[in-house]
C-alpha cells in the first residue's frame, strides 16, 4: 500500500477542482431552462437522477444511447468551428433514440480538455 505522502493531489495531476465548479456555475442556468419532469437532480453531481413514475411512465423500456466526438472535433478543428460539437453530440444520441420509438429523457456528458479558459459569458 502506498503512503498517503507519496501521492498526488487532483491539482499536482492536473486537474483544477475550482475551474470545473466555476464551470458547472456558469452553465447552471442553461442545465436548468432544460429542466423536465422527472429530472430530479442538479447538476455538478457525480450521476444523473431521473424518477420515470413521476415524468408519467408505467412499466416503461429503457433505451440508451451514446456518442464520441472523435469525429466531431476533427472537423471542428479543420472548419474552425467548435461552437456546434454539443449540438451535434445531442442530436446524434437523439436521432438513436428516436428511430428506435424512445423518447429522450436526459443527458449525462463528460468533458475532457487539456487546457481551457472559461468565457465571461456563454454563447447561448
Amino acid at each position: 500500500m502506498q503512503d498517503k505522502a507519496d501521492g498526488l493531489t487532483y491539482a499536482q495531476a492536473g486537474v483544477d477542482i475550482d475551474a470545473g465548479n466555476r464551470l458547472v456555475d456558469l452553465i447552471r442556468p442553461a442545465v436548468r431552462a432544460t429542466r423536465r419532469r422527472g429530472a430530479d437532480g442538479e447538476i455538478g453531481g457525480f450521476g444523473g437522477v431521473f424518477d420515470l413514475k413521476a415524468a408519467g411512465f408505467v412499466d416503461p423500456l429503457l433505451v440508451a444511447a451514446n456518442d464520441g466526438v472523435g469525429t466531431k472535433v476533427k472537423i471542428a478543428i479543420e472548419s474552425g468551428r467548435h461552437e456546434t460539437i454539443g449540438v451535434d453530440l445531442v442530436a446524434m444520441c437523439v436521432n438513436d433514440l428516436v428511430v428506435q420509438g424512445a423518447e429522450p429523457l436526459f443527458f449525462l456528458i463528460i468533458t475532457r480538455q487539456a487546457s481551457w479558459s472559461l468565457p465571461r459569458r456563454p454563447r447561448w
